[in-house]
């Protein structure tokens, strides 16, 4: 078998693996490329493989810099199976469609105030050929053999993370590579942890937080340290959020926190059909988190959800103190930035920041002290106070990635770093080094490799 890294190489995004054996290619991850202008550019080129080479489509899960160009590979003329577990098919029913919905949106919106290059703006993929992808999910259960190509066995795992994530074990040609997908962490406020390792020759491990170690604090007790002075005020507290995974963990804390008197019981909306829908999700996949059925109620329960475009906008003649939870995560487009370029102009009100905003995107320039956003083509001051809680990451740091490695019962042949930024990647290259004397090596864009 070889392999060939075509994304989620010297970045975290974009994350597609080539593996190729006697019986044809499989496809780990087919996700979209975000933030940088050079790296979106890269989802309008040519598929990076030919979609009719390959057998199947595994995914790790459904985050969309893991799944988000598959609308795409199928409109170029893939016709496989695509292999998921139930909880990753669940979500991409959901997150697929509206990045579709989104991309429409976003093209009709630069063609009416005509602000794109572009003439017309077009989206990549519309929300009819996400649904007509759909077709080719397969889920499969964790721990069940499948067969995505002759001569290949895979297993799926356990990985924390979201809800279905999961690692990929491929054996063949006498061979066991694996794929860690986004690693969660040991200890959640929601989600299991990662399945333990057992053996492999070749791991493939991703790096967001390779170079770095989440602060040891209490997730509940900072969020309300953060937001309780911008809410005391009157303010709005406005959060980008991740429609699955953040957004879920940010609504069972608050949960937390009104029902012990930490914070105000203000009201909360959810602004986003995707994040409601995906909270919705948890109810039907207790197998992947720890909440009971009161705890899960109280969070489902907590915000007002916010479906319509109209009802969206009305929330901008309310006054605070509330919070307004919408996508995207990175601000780089949905409805958090109608309400960024709504309320931001105001000091009075807040930026909450949850997670890690990729160089390229709004919520990376507001996090680094930008005074404004250029939002539909027009510049708006950002006045508003910028806050961020740095406890809620999803994805374990370098401490708990080589906690994980470290689960395995003899060492690989190879380990290669993928899904990180150059900095974080090399750290944590070094960091396995020195820890467990194993050959490392971080991935290259276009590298090909050769297994076993």
């Amino acid at each position: 078998m070889r392999m060939t890294f075509l994304g989620g190489a010297g970045t975290v995004t974009g994350s597609k693996t080539l593996v190729e054996a006697a019986g044809g290619g499989i496809l780990i991850d087919c996700g979209l490329f975000q933030g940088l202008k050079e790296l979106r550019l890269q989802n309008r080129a040519q598929p990076p493989v030919g979609p009719r080479a390959l057998s199947s489509v595994i995914l790790t899960h459904a985050h969309i810099d893991h799944s988000g160009y598959l609308p795409a590979l199928v409109n170029a003329g893939f016709r496989g199976p695509v292999y998921c577990t139930e909880g990753t098919a669940d979500l991409c029913r959901v997150l697929l469609p509206d990045a579709g919905h989104l991309q429409e949106d976003d093209a009709r919106f630069a063609n009416k105030r005509g602000f794109s290059r572009h003439h017309p703006a077009l989206p990549l993929y519309t929300r009819q050929d996400a649904e007509r992808c759909l077709e080719l999910l397969t889920p499969v259960a964790y721990g069940v053999p499948f067969v995505p190509l002759s001569g290949v066995t895979a297993v799926l795992r356990r990985a924390g993370h979201i809800i279905g994530a999961a690692r990929v074990e491929l054996d063949g040609e006498g061979h066991r590579v694996v794929f860690s997908g986004d690693v969660g962490r040991p200890v959640d406020p929601i989600l299991l942890p990662p399945d333990p390792l057992t053996t492999a020759d070749t791991i493939v491990v991703e790096s967001t937080y390779g170079d770095r170690k989440h602060e040891d604090t209490d997730p509940a007790a900072e969020l309300a340290l953060a937001i309780g002075p911008a809410l005391a005020r009157g303010g709005v507290v406005m959060i980008p959020a991740f429609a699955v995974g953040r957004a879920q963990t940010l609504l069972h804390l608050m949960a937390q926190l009104f029902a012990d008197g930490r914070l105000p019981s203000v009201p909360v909306y959810l602004d986003s059909p995707m994040a409601i829908d995906a909270t919705d999700i948890f109810r039907r996949h207790v197998v992947d988190h720890r909440l009971d059925a009161a705890a899960c109620a109280s969070m489902c329960g907590l915000a007002t959800y916010v479906r319509s475009p109209e009802a969206s906008k009305a929330l901008n003649h309310s006054q605070g103190p509330m919070i307004i939870i919408a996508g995207s995560g990175m601000a780089t487009g949905g409805r958090i930035v109608h309400h960024l370029e709504q309320r931001g102009p105001d000091p009075k009100n807040a930026v909450l920041f949850a997670g890690r905003q990729a160089a390229g995107t709004r919520g990376h320039s507001l996090q680094n002290g930008a005074e404004g956003l250029k939002i539909h083509g027009q510049w708006v001051p950002i006045r508003a106070e910028r806050l961020r809680v740095d406890s809620l990451s999803a994805h374990a740091d370098a401490g708990e990635l080589l906690d994980w490695l470290g689960t395995l019962s003899s060492p690989p042949s190879q380990v290669f770093i993928n899904h990180g930024e150059p900095a974080a990647s090399d750290a944590l290259r070094v960091r396995i080094r020195d820890r467990f004397g194993w050959e490392v090596a971080v991935a290259r864009a276009g590298q090909r490799v050769e297994l076993g």
